[in-house]
């Protein structure tokens, strides 16, 4: 897999590169930070400029981001803006990003971009959550981690991924290690029974009622899935 992020902010993305799952992302995963600057023209390389209408805050001018996505010389599979409004960011949703060899991140900054960048280049919007943030910085930190972590070898244990929260609609259970005792708390006696059987069911019981109890919205989705 290929990633090209676009941003105006590229040390300050770089630098959070380094602290992430990205980090061991290994062979077979190329990642690609661009400056948008680069691609600015005029003495002072600006890429913003204030919008018309008369709203308050800068917006990123088209040319340089045309420019950016053009030299890239390819078909990405999706050029991703990362915005307010966007799609949320679900587990499915990065499953299917992690089944693309070529992913183009637009990382906003200011008051966003000019939205003719949005109407031409862009083909899937996302959001990270209903706020908002100063740039797409760091929702672009959080799509590569859900996606790149997916891929076979970047975690050390590939079951791992499998087994997260929301890949099958439902929270994850609990988790517990050594010691079996730890100030008067234990662990579950079933998890140390070695009774895989048992500890799967335990598992699912536990599953259904943390999301029916903590994300009643997830659990309606997941019941009414179960029923079809």
């Amino acid at each position: 897999m290929r990633i090209d992020v676009v941003t105006a902010l590229p040390n300050q993305l770089k630098k959070a590169l380094d602290l992430t799952v990205v980090r061991r992302a290994g062979k077979g995963i190329e990642l690609h930070v661009h400056d948008l600057r680069r691609y600015a023209e005029g003495q002072h390389q600006q890429i913003d400029d204030y919008p018309y209408g008369g709203n308050a805050g800068m917006v990123l001018k088209p040319e340089p981001v045309f420019r950016c996505i053009e030299a890239l010389n390819s078909s990405p599979d999706e050029v991703i803006y990362l915005s307010p409004d966007g799609e949320h960011l679900t587990q499915s949703l990065a499953n299917t990003l992690s089944l693309k060899k070529h992913l183009v991140l637009l990382a906003g900054h200011y008051k966003g971009v000019d939205h003719r960048v949005r109407e031409t280049l862009v083909t899937r919007e996302i959001s990270v959550g209903d706020y908002v943030l100063s740039g797409g910085e760091l929702p672009a930190l959080l799509v590569m981690d859900a996606v790149l972590r997916l891929i076979p070898g970047v975690l050390g244990d590939a079951q791992s991924a499998l087994e997260d929260s929301f890949q099958d609609g439902l929270l994850g259970a609990p988790e517990y290690t050594r010691p079996a005792s730890f100030r008067g708390l234990e662990v579950p006696e079933v998890l140390r029974s070695g009774n895989h059987h048992k500890i799967a069911e335990w598992r699912d019981q536990i599953r259904q009622q943390r999301t029916r109890e903590r994300r009643p919205d997830l659990w309606q989705q997941y019941a009414a899935q179960v029923q079809a």
